[in-house]
C-alpha cells in the first residue's frame, strides 16, 4: 500500500479547498464585495444602489434608495441621461401630474316618480369633466348632466363641491358647469387644436371609468372625421375615433396630446360589451372652442334656421302622395314673411290637408334633400346641416318640387325655442 507524506497531505487539502471555494463563488453562494460597496458576483453589479432585499407577494425585489423595486435579478438601466424611464414613460408622467388635477368626477341626481306620482330624487349618471377656467368652469358631456337637478363635483384632494349647470348643447353632446373655487388655486386644462391632428398620432385620456378617480389610458388617434349618430338620432360631426381604452365614467373627460393640451372630449365608445373594446369617439375640441363661449354667455348655443315647418318623409306618407323621393322633408307649412318664403320655397296647401295620429300634414309642398352640402333624409340631418350656421348666414337648400330639382339660397333666421332640440 503506498504512503503520502504529511507534505502531500496538506496539499491535497489546500487544493480541495480552493477548488469548493471557486465551485462556490461561480454559483453564487458566496459573494464578493465590489468597489462601490455592494455585494454582487466577481463578474456582475447592480447599476442603481441596491439599498436591501424585499419581498412583496412572495417575489423577491430589489429596493433601491427611492424605494422603486423591480424583480430580483433585474437591473435598473439608465436610460435619457440617467432616468430609470423611457422618453415614452417620461411624457406619460409629465403629462398626468401636470393635468390630472384639472380633472373632476361628476355625479349628478335626477328626480323621480313613486308610486304615489311623487318626485324623489334618485342617483343619475357619473361622468368627468375638464376645468378650463379658474373661476370654476367645468367642460363634459351633457348627457352626463342631463336631467340633472342637483351636480356634485369632486376636486383632486377629494373634495365635493356643488356645481350648476350653466348651459348645454346637445347637438354636440357639450355642457358647461361651474362650481365656487371658495379661494382655491384650480389646474387648469388648456385647449389646444384639433385641426391639425393626425392618424397614429399619440393621445392620453384621463377620468374616471367605474369611480377610479384620474385613470390615466394611452393611445393613438385611430381615425378623423368620423359622423356619427347618437341614441337621440343626432349626427355628431368630425369625431375622433381612438384606441385610448374609455369606458363608463370617462365620458366628458379630456383627450390629451403629448403636449398636454387637451384635442378632444371623450364622449362615446363602440362596444357590444359595455366595456372597452378600442374604439372611443371624442368630441374635437374646435367644436367646443366654437360653443363653449354662447353656453357660458347664453346657456345654449345661437343657431341658424329656416323658417318651415318640416315632416320627415316614411313609408306611408311616401306611398299615400306618391311622393318622387322616400327620403327627405316635406315642407308642410312656410313661415309667413319668413325666410323660406322668401327665398321662393313652397309649403303644401291647406287644401291637401291630411290627418295622421295627432298630426295634420300638408301635402303639397317642396321636398328639401340637401342643405349646406350636407344630404337631408331625417329631421336630425337638418339638425346637423345647420349645427355650424348662424343667423344672417347664407345655404343652399336643394329641394324637389314635383320631379323637378331645385336650388335655393336661404339666409338663416335664428332658430326658435320650440326647434331646439332636446
Amino acid at each position: 500500500m503506498r504512503r503520502y507524506s504529511s507534505v502531500q497531505t496538506l496539499l491535497f487539502a489546500v487544493l480541495c479547498t480552493v477548488l469548493v471555494f471557486l465551485f462556490a463563488l461561480g454559483f453564487g453562494w458566496i459573494r464578493l464585495p465590489l468597489q462601490d460597496g455592494t455585494l454582487g458576483t466577481s463578474t456582475s453589479s447592480v447599476s442603481t444602489p441596491v439599498d436591501k432585499v424585499s419581498t412583496s407577494g412572495g417575489v423577491p425585489q430589489l429596493q433601491n434608495s427611492e424605494g422603486d423595486r423591480s424583480p430580483i435579478g433585474g437591473t435598473f438601466l439608465p436610460v435619457n441621461n440617467g432616468s430609470r424611464y423611457t422618453e415614452d414613460e417620461q411624457v406619460n408622467i409629465r403629462v398626468y401630474e401636470q393635468r390630472n388635477e384639472g380633472v373632476v368626477n361628476i355625479t349628478t341626481e335626477v328626480l323621480a316618480f313613486n308610486w304615489f306620482l311623487e318626485p324623489v330624487p334618485r342617483e343619475g349618471t357619473t361622468g368627468s369633466g375638464s376645468i378650463i377656467d379658474p373661476r370654476g368652469y367645468v367642460l363634459t358631456n351633457h348627457h352626463v348632466v342631463e336631467k340633472a337637478y342637483k351636480v356634485q363635483v369632486s376636486l383632486s384632494d377629494g373634495t365635493q363641491v356643488e356645481g350648476e349647470v350653466v348651459g348645454a348643447d346637445p347637438e354636440n353632446d357639450l355642457a358647461v358647469i361651474k362650481f365656487d373655487p371658495k379661494g382655491r388655486k384650480l389646474t387648469t386644462i388648456p385647449m389646444g387644436s384639433s385641426s391639425n391632428l393626425k392618424v397614429g398620432q399619440r393621445v392620453l385620456a384621463i377620468g374616471n371609468p367605474f369611480a377610479f378617480d384620474r385613470t390615466l389610458t394611452t393611445g393613438i388617434i385611430s381615425g378623423l372625421g368620423r359622423p356619427i349618430r347618437t341614441d337621440k338620432g343626432l349626427v355628431i360631426q368630425n369625431m375622433i375615433q381612438t384606441d385610448a381604452s374609455i369606458n363608463p365614467g370617462n365620458s366628458g373627460g379630456p383627450l390629451l396630446d403629448t403636449q398636454g393640451n387637451m384635442v378632444g372630449i371623450n364622449t362615446m365608445i363602440y362596444s357590444p360589451s359595455g366595456g372597452s373594446i378600442g374604439i372611443g369617439f371624442a368630441v374635437p375640441i374646435d367644436t367646443a372652442k366654437r360653443v363653449v363661449p354662447e353656453i357660458i354667455k347664453y346657456g345654449k348655443v345661437v343657431r341658424g334656421w329656416i323658417d318651415i315647418v318640416p315632416v320627415q318623409l316614411f313609408p306611408a306618407l311616401v306611398e299615400y302622395a306618391k311622393l318622387p323621393v322616400d327620403r327627405g322633408l316635406l315642407v308642410s307649412r312656410t313661415i309667413p314673411g319668413g325666410n323660406a318664403e322668401k327665398a321662393g320655397i313652397k309649403g303644401g296647401s291647406r287644401s291637401e290637408a291630411v290627418r295622421y295620429g295627432n298630426s295634420i300634414i300638408y301635402l303639397g309642398g317642396d321636398i328639401i334633400v340637401e342643405v349646406d352640402g350636407t344630404k337631408v333624409g331625417s329631421l336630425a340631418d337638418l339638425y346637423a346641416a345647420l349645427e355650424d350656421n348662424k343667423p344672417g348666414e347664407t345655404v343652399v337648400v336643394v329641394a324637389y318640387r314635383g320631379k323637378t330639382k331645385r336650388e335655393f339660397k336661404v339666409t338663416l333666421s335664428q332658430r326658435p325655442e320650440k326647434f331646439q332640440w332636446e
